[in-house]
């Protein structure tokens, strides 16, 4: 049997740690050979890969990024399906993908097993929206990143009686701003599951200044729509898909305009999403190869490893598919009670 890996999709700390789990689990529990595809589906539409061995996957657990490189290029959007792919698999002897990645890597993979390609998933994004799962890998190395620039801001904030507004990434949902937003005792977090309500978290500003709070931070998810009711984009990716950020501004003009205080903006970016991932993404991210494999071995195709409670098991991959999973409304309700 050979197994393909592939990473496609935005980059994430951790999938070095995917691959590395992969590679020793096939090849010394199973006796499977393993193939890297380059840069995504990039490599799989034209022919780029590489074979894998366990010498190729050494010292690669601590690093940031993919060693197999990665491209948001899609067969169904950039091709036509299973049949852009159909050369490499054959040419290769690919008997099953593993393919990691985020929803829309992840409704591809769907969309290829159900045409007729083996394939298991493995879930990953920074932004932790990925239903069937409790958690992605990345996501803690992002909310501990964000967290730390959080408290770094807190402390020029205070200096200058200022309110610091800061932007996280997270797509659509508010994950990453809801926990590094209660990590760093945040005075107001603005995630897109609930509409912000400025008016009330100018209030709150206000009401901390005249209680001697002489400083604010407030935590804003990307993927907030504007005080004026649109998303910000910042553009188009190389391969036509929309780019969010730079909302923070706009609700940092508008907070300024409210309370009449100095705002000053931070939009933290991709350095949320580079570098050496945590112990615990580490950990989940070998625990995800591992089990993807076992998978791949017992022909459970169509499924995804997820974590459900401290366990990692096998899932349908159509359940990561469903929906994109948004902060529970709990979580928020904890969030709120420090606010102010």
């Amino acid at each position: 049997m050979v197994i393909g890996v592939l990473t496609a999709g935005g980059d994430c700390p951790g999938l070095n740690a995917v691959t590395r789990a992969v590679v020793s689990r096939a090849i010394v529990t199973h006796g499977i050979e393993v193939v890297g595809v380059l840069n995504g589906w990039d490599g799989l539409m034209d022919g780029h890969v590489r074979p894998l061995t366990r010498d190729d996957v050494r010292g690669i657990l601590q690093r940031g990024g993919t060693i197999l490189g990665t491209s948001r290029r899609d067969p169904y959007v950039h091709g036509d399906g299973y049949a852009s792919v159909r050369r490499t698999v054959e040419v290769n002897g690919i008997d099953a993908m593993i393919v990691i990645g985020g929803d829309g890597t992840l409704r591809t993979a769907l969309a290829l097993q159900e045409e007729g390609l083996p394939v298991v998933g493995v879930p990953k994004t920074i932004d932790n929206d990925i239903a069937g799962t409790d958690m992605t890998f990345g996501f803690d190395t992002a909310v501990s990143i964000a967290t730390e620039a959080l408290d770094r801001i807190s402390t020029t904030a205070e200096s200058h009686n200022r309110i610091m507004v800061v932007e996280v990434m997270g797509r659509t949902k508010g994950w990453i701003a809801t926990y590094a937003g209660i990590a760093a005792g945040a005075d107001a977090i603005l995630v897109p599951e609930l509409e912000p309500d400025l008016k009330k978290v100018a209030d709150t500003i206000r009401a901390r200044h005249r209680h001697g709070h002489t400083y604010s931070i407030v935590v804003v998810a990307e993927g907030c729509k504007a005080p004026t009711g649109e998303s910000v984009l910042a553009g188009l990716d190389a391969y036509g898909f929309e780019r969010l950020g730079g909302v923070g501004y706009a609700f940092g003009a508008e907070l300024e305009r409210l309370t009449g205080f100095e705002t000053r903006v931070t939009v933290l970016g991709h350095v949320q999403r580079g570098g050496t991932p945590t112990a615990f993404d580490r950990v989940l991210a070998t625990r995800f190869g591992v089990v993807a494999v076992d998978l791949a071995a017992a022909g459970r195709f169509g499924e995804m490893a997820a974590l459900r409670g401290s366990d990692v098991i096998g899932v349908p991959l159509a359940d990561a598919c469903a929906e994109v999973r948004g902060v529970d409304p709990a979580l928020l309700d904890v969030a709120q009670t420090f606010f102010g």
